[in-house]
């Protein structure tokens, strides 16, 4: 596994790490998280065989940011762009998990799909805030109060913040382990104390404002639909919502999974990708 550095068109170092050789694909974080938390994968995603690019998203990581401007989802968008010509990648497969998959759709709204021969989305919402018309984001009913009120809990102590946005929601076993601080929780913690919190705060506050409903309908390519069926934030509908709104979708439910249904399930995740492939 190589450690890369790549110089965005604005200055700021992109930091990737590229293993194995194959048909490329581009992994996509979730926020908060990084490149270390598609590791379950790579081992099963190899065999296809495949050259795995997964890059920190910038002000995560723990890579410190070199701008004083701080990042939204288009500028992720663009820093995508910026990895493909890079890598002189024409197209490539590109997986997004949570943020990452709304990286993808902010890039398909900017930059459209040609440099994407195909597609996967998990467990992710085309729009987080809910409202009297659209009850497929966050929790069902996460709205703008709701989501204020996160933000300033984001600035008082940003990383239960963050970790309360997950235990608190619909998955009732993530709130039991929560509260008695489970190994896992604490592992957790540790984890996203390395996040810049304004950095992150920042691209928090271009995610709840973002809408991409109606890029859904233009993505023509292979696409591959993975949720989870005790997903934290959404309830089914939302992924019947995605599925329906692409025409070249499969839908795969992860009975038992939470927001991470690929890591609970890896091998899986990577058979069903290895067939959208082809």
């Amino acid at each position: 596994m190589q450690h890369e550095t790549v110089c965005a068109d604005d200055g700021e170092l992109l930091h990737v790490r590229v293993s194995g050789c194959g048909t490329p694909i581009l992994l996509l974080h979730g926020w908060t998280a990084s490149h270390a938390g598609w590791s379950p994968l790579i081992e099963p995603l190899q065999k296809l065989p495949a050259r795995l690019l997964r890059p920190d998203a910038r002000g995560h990581g723990g890579h410190a940011l070199l701008g004083e401007g701080l990042p939204d989802v288009k500028r992720l968008a663009r820093d995508v762009i910026n990895l493909l010509d890079h890598f002189e990648i024409e197209r490539i497969a590109a997986v997004g998990h949570s943020m990452g998959a709304l990286t993808l759709w902010q890039c398909i709204r900017d930059f459209g799909t040609t440099r994407f021969s195909h597609l996967a989305f998990i467990d992710q919402s085309p729009k987080l805030l809910t409202d009297d018309t659209w009850r497929c984001g966050i929790y069902g009913d996460f709205d703008n109060v709701r989501s204020q009120k996160l933000i300033e809990d984001l600035s008082k102590d940003f990383v239960e913040g963050v970790l309360r946005l997950v235990a608190f929601g619909l998955n009732e076993k993530a709130r039991e382990t929560y509260l008695r601080n489970s190994s896992g929780w604490r592992a957790a913690r540790d984890a996203l104390r390395i996040n810049d919190p304004a950095a992150a705060t920042a691209i928090w506050r271009s995610l709840v404002a973002a809408d991409y409903r109606d890029v859904l309908p233009t993505i023509q390519v292979p696409t591959l639909l993975a949720y989870g069926t005790f997903s934290n934030f959404y309830t089914q509908e939302t992924a019947y919502y995605v599925a329906s709104k692409l025409a070249n979708s499969r839908l795969s439910l992860y009975q038992g999974a939470d927001h991470s249904p690929h890591l609970s399930q890896p091998q899986r995740f990577a058979d069903e990708l290895a067939e959208l492939l082809g």
